[in-house]
């Protein structure tokens, strides 16, 4: 023989409509807000070529072969001197593709 439990009309109703209805959270998530701009001191002007860069703590611009262009991964962990040296390679590697893009830009035109 099994024993049903007695129902209450009013308990039954309101656990269907509990389960019916999406629980809301009860905390609101706080707004994610952009990074502080890097102050003054966080950049670094570079002449290349009579052209001045500015480079910030992400590190310089690389300059794909497809002409895409990306940033350097590990530029907070390098030293100074890896990061003058690979300034110095970069910056004639990107003109010599840059210079290649606009070549191949003027063939197709």
């Amino acid at each position: 023989m099994s024993a049903t439990p007695p129902s209450n009309p009013a308990s039954s109703s309101s656990s269907q409509e509990a389960s019916s209805q999406p629980e809301k959270p009860s905390t609101e998530k706080p707004t994610l807000t952009l990074p502080e701009p890097p102050k003054e001191g966080d950049t670094i002007n570079l002449d290349v070529g009579g052209e001045g860069v500015k480079l910030d703590h992400l590190g310089p611009l690389v300059v794909n072969e497809n002409g895409t262009m990306s940033r350097i991964s590990n530029w907070t962990e390098m030293s100074e001197i890896e990061r003058q040296n690979t300034l110095r390679i970069l910056g004639k590697r990107n003109q010599l593709r840059l210079k290649k893009l606009r070549e191949a830009a003027e063939q197709n035109k």
